[in-house]
């Protein structure tokens, strides 16, 4: 069959490459064509926009880059039509995807939605529209069924496709000594993937290493940035940057300072405490505030319905209260134990590695029953 993927951001690539390779096994004529990043690109088909050209995040980013994602919208749909899928898969980014739903819609294809849009977190009569133009939904959070569930929409629970990513990796016994990282303990820097999050969250968190002089400290670069484009925050600062690392990094680390998003769930995952950042616009930030009804930004937190990691948001986001929160993390053992304890509670609600599988299986089995 032929599989049309629209995936928006490096999460989503590294999602949408798992579950092309899970169709694959369980399709041998699985023909591929998306939006999306590198990952998907290794498992075969044809990039037709990478994700790099589509990730704006915030009020004021989108409004700014409105014209663009106009006209990525426009060729994602042209190129949808002109190629016929037998199978349409939507990739989280719902202010894009739930567009290119209601489109397929009125040509006749079926969509399948995995990851849920976060409806739940704000506007939430947005599910009465998914009910409307999403044929099948795929969820990954286990607290997700009972709020469709709440609105009398049916969703399939998957798992969560993280645990197949982390389960698939295999740690690298050379890491430490091909970087040069032997002698002390690392603290990761994890500054997102966006161009807007790593300029503002990224200098911030500079300015904590000169506090740690007996740390490490090594940068996770995202894959669709150069060296370059760090190395203008970083001055004559001697901070390695290592691109397409992050769990390796994340399996040798001893703490870490993440921008909120997938990757704090994966940071929990590799049983790494870690204090959660974000600095966005201020009038994003302004307006979120007011429609977010929400307690927590983690997945951590919102997962377990509690406060298991810090969040630094906007102005509390600075050097200062985030060097206050590493240092309780690598200094007083009772804190980091009970951060590590509610992990364990994290890993059991996650359930177990397979969610690309179930996800294939159920798309192949609602494709041949159309």
């Amino acid at each position: 069959m032929k599989y049309y993927l629209v995936a928006g951001e490096a999460s989503g690539d590294l999602h949408g490459a798992n579950l092309m390779k899970a169709l694959k096994e369980r399709d041998p004529d699985a023909e591929f064509r998306f939006f999306g990043g590198d990952l998907m690109l290794a498992e075969g088909g044809t990039l037709v926009k990478h994700y790099r050209e589509m990730a704006y995040m915030g009020l004021v980013e989108v409004i700014v880059n409105l014209p663009a994602i106009l006209r990525n919208i426009k060729q994602c749909k042209a190129d949808i039509k002109a190629w016929q899928p037998d199978v349409l898969i939507l990739i989280d980014i719902p202010g894009f995807n739930l567009k290119i739903a209601a489109y397929a819609q009125t040509i006749g294809l079926k969509v399948n939605y995995y990851i849920s849009p976060k409806v739940w977190a704000w506007n939430q009569k947005r599910v009465l529209k998914i009910k409307k133009i999403v044929d099948h939904l795929f969820c990954i959070l286990p607290f997700e069924v009972d709020f469709y569930k709440s609105w009398g929409m049916d969703v399939d629970y998957v798992g969560n496709p993280l645990l197949d990513a982390i389960a698939a990796f295999k740690p690298d016994p050379e890491f430490l000594q091909q970087h040069q990282l032997t002698g002390k303990k690392i603290i990761a820097l994890l500054p997102g993937s966006r161009k807007q999050e790593i300029k503002n969250l990224l200098p911030e968190m500079i300015n904590v290493v000169a506090r740690f002089p007996h740390h490490q400290f090594v940068i996770a670069g995202a894959p669709s940035f150069e060296p370059a484009y760090y190395k203008q925050f970083l001055g004559d600062k001697n901070i390695p940057v290592l691109f397409n690392a992050t769990y390796s990094l994340l399996s040798n680390a001893e703490a870490a300072v993440v921008a909120s998003g997938t990757a704090t769930l994966e940071t929990a995952l590799f049983n790494v405490p870690q204090v959660v950042v974000y600095k966005g616009n201020a009038l994003t930030i302004a307006v979120a505030r007011m429609v977010v009804k929400l307690d927590f930004i983690s997945l951590v937190n919102l997962i377990m319905n509690k406060a298991v990691v810090k969040e630094l948001i906007q102005e509390d986001c600075t050097s200062a209260k985030i060097s206050a929160e590493l240092h309780l993390i690598v200094n007083d053992i009772t804190y980091r134990e009970n951060m590590l304890y509610n992990y364990d509670e994290l890993d059991k609600r996650m359930g177990q590695p397979g969610a690309s599988a179930r996800t294939a299986e159920l798309i192949i089995k609602y494709a041949q029953n159309k």
